[in-house]
């Protein structure tokens, strides 16, 4: 398939919270500026959501920031992106400064180990407030 040809891949957005929760439980591949989270979506097609939260910064800095990973994931999603998958973009605080062309560079990474199926290994992840034994 060529470049052009893939171009014309539908892209959909993620709506709906049940999705970006169940994409929670799929394959975590964290880079300085985002976090990306894969998971199969049984024959949907390729979906992609953004999250900022607002740790991030202030209103203005983060529609900034789904701005840039937006346009990140509309360049690379057809071309790199795992077909029938939900692909999540998590905004991280040094994403904003961050050098847009090397952040393409690392979602190309990133989605290259999700179709390895490697991710980042959960043992370095904190265990959610209300889950942590005492």
């Amino acid at each position: 398939m060529t470049q052009a040809a893939s171009a014309t891949i539908p892209v959909k957005t993620l709506t709906k919270r049940a999705d970006f929760l169940a994409a929670n439980s799929g394959t975590r591949n964290a880079r300085a500026g985002f976090v990306l989270l894969t998971r199969p979506n049984d024959g949907q097609g390729i979906r992609f959501g953004i999250t900022v939260t607002k740790k991030i910064g202030n209103a203005v800095v983060r529609n900034r920031m789904k701005r840039r990973l937006r346009e990140l994931l509309r360049a690379a999603l057809p071309v790199q992106g795992l077909a029938d998958h939900d692909h999540v973009l998590i905004g991280r605080a040094g994403g904003i400064e961050r050098d847009f062309h090397l952040m393409a560079d690392e979602l190309a990474k990133a989605l290259e180990r999700a179709r390895e199926g490697r991710g980042d290994p959960a043992g370095g992840r904190r265990p959610r407030k209300g889950n942590r034994r005492k």
